[in-house]
Parts: C-alpha cells; structure tokens; sequence
C-alpha cells in the first residue's frame, strides 16, 4: 500500500468533435513544440485543472486548441487507465460532440483533418494515433 502514495494521479478530458459530414477533427502535434512526439495525431484535449468542472475543463480545452464554442452537452464515451509512466496514473475521459467550423489552430498543432472513422483507423494502423482511441473505435463508441 505505501507504493500507492507516490504515485501522481492526473486527469485528462479528450473529445472526438464530429462535423456535419460526420468527420471528426483530427489535429497533427506540432514537431517543433513537441519534438518527442513524432508529428502524431490527435484529438482535442489535455489535462484539467483542479477545481474546475470536467465540462468546463473540456470547453477550455476545445477553446485554446481550436478557437472553436462547444455549445452542445457532449457524451462521456470512456474512461481510460493510463499507466504508461512508473508513479504516474492518468485517468483519460473521452467524450464525443458535435460542432460546427473549421478550427483555427494553437500553436500546440500545425495542422488538421476531418476524416471519417475509417481514416482514423488507418493513422491508428501506422502508429500515427494514440491506442486509446483505437480501443474505443473497437468497441464501436463513435458512430
């Protein structure tokens, strides 16, 4: 039990904003903020701040990364451990909504798409996105 009290418990909202073409957004990590990250892409989102209601803390995040209002209650599709990092639990919440416009982009990513569930399984296929959403797209949450 006394491990337990050194690891750092962090949580992450994640969203899958969906078009009226139902496309998703996908944003491409920018190289030259994140050089560790391979140029991979991603879904908006990140981690919260304490004291904040997790809808707040995903307007934030939907906000800063893509310039875009989340007006609508987004679906909370799944709860994730992530356990990657020895002393380090993240709890990812994935939730889906649907928006409308293109994002203009914070300098966290350099470019976007909107691809269909297909796309984003062929990315997830050449390790170009986290398997995270893989397993959510498995189990047949987004739609």
């Amino acid at each position: 039990m006394s491990d337990n009290k050194k690891i750092k418990l962090q949580v992450g909202v994640k969203i899958f904003l969906k078009n009226k073409n139902n496309k998703y957004l996908i944003l491409h990590r920018n190289i030259e903020k994140y050089p560790d990250n391979d140029g991979n892409w991603d879904i908006v989102g990140g981690r919260i701040d304490r004291g904040i209601s997790l809808l707040e803390n995903l307007q934030r995040e939907v906000k800063e990364e893509t310039q875009l209002d989340l007006e609508n209650n987004p679906q909370l599709i799944g709860a994730q451990d992530i356990l990657r990092v020895k002393g380090l639990h993240v709890v990812r919440l994935t939730y889906i909504a649907n928006i409308e416009g293109d994002p203009t982009l914070s300098d966290e990513h350099d470019r976007f798409k909107w691809l269909s569930i297909e796309g984003i399984k062929k990315l997830i296929a050449e390790n170009r996105m986290d398997i995270y959403s893989k397993e959510l797209i498995e189990k047949g949450l987004l739609k």
